[in-house]
């Protein structure tokens, strides 16, 4: 379990490098070729570990229903982010796994339902969707490495 959560970590301080050095214009800026943009897939990368941990769990998310709205997948970005919507997005990036580490070293994680993504990956627990987290989170750290080159 330490090993899937120090991956996490070093992935959000990967992340939170790429808030901390672009602008707000460049976080929002959507490359030609490109869907989506820095501040989507970070905010996305967020919202998706908290549906999988915790929704598949029965339990309650740290996110607002907005930001998820925004963010889950399937969505891409409607308005550019202001920088307080920044500011929020750079705090959740570790609040939410400092949270997830708390609850699972209190065992918080009793159910899951069962989900086989669109990759072909079934999660039958909460750390399964941890470990999988780690891959979701990797592909589009990826995503972002591509789209700095364009803005």
């Amino acid at each position: 379990m330490d090993t899937t959560f120090n991956i996490n970590q070093t992935s959000r301080t990967v992340i939170s490098k790429i808030v901390e050095n672009h602008t707000l214009e460049q976080l929002n800026t959507i490359p030609e070729g490109f869907s989506n943009n820095l501040i989507w897939n970070i905010a996305h990368v967020i919202v998706v570990q908290q549906m999988l941990v915790y929704n598949l769990s029965g339990l309650p998310i740290m996110v607002s229903d907005d930001m998820v709205a925004k963010y889950k997948r399937g969505t891409k970005p409607e308005h550019s982010v202001t920088q307080e919507e920044v500011d929020e997005i750079k705090t959740l990036l570790f609040a939410t796994l400092e949270q997830t580490k708390k609850d699972f070293a209190n065992n918080i994680f009793k159910n899951f339902t069962e989900f086989t993504t669109l990759s072909g990956y079934t999660m039958k627990t909460a750390m399964d969707a941890m470990e999988f987290n780690n891959y979701h989170e990797a592909l589009h750290t990826g995503i972002m490495m591509q789209i700095r080159k364009f803005i």
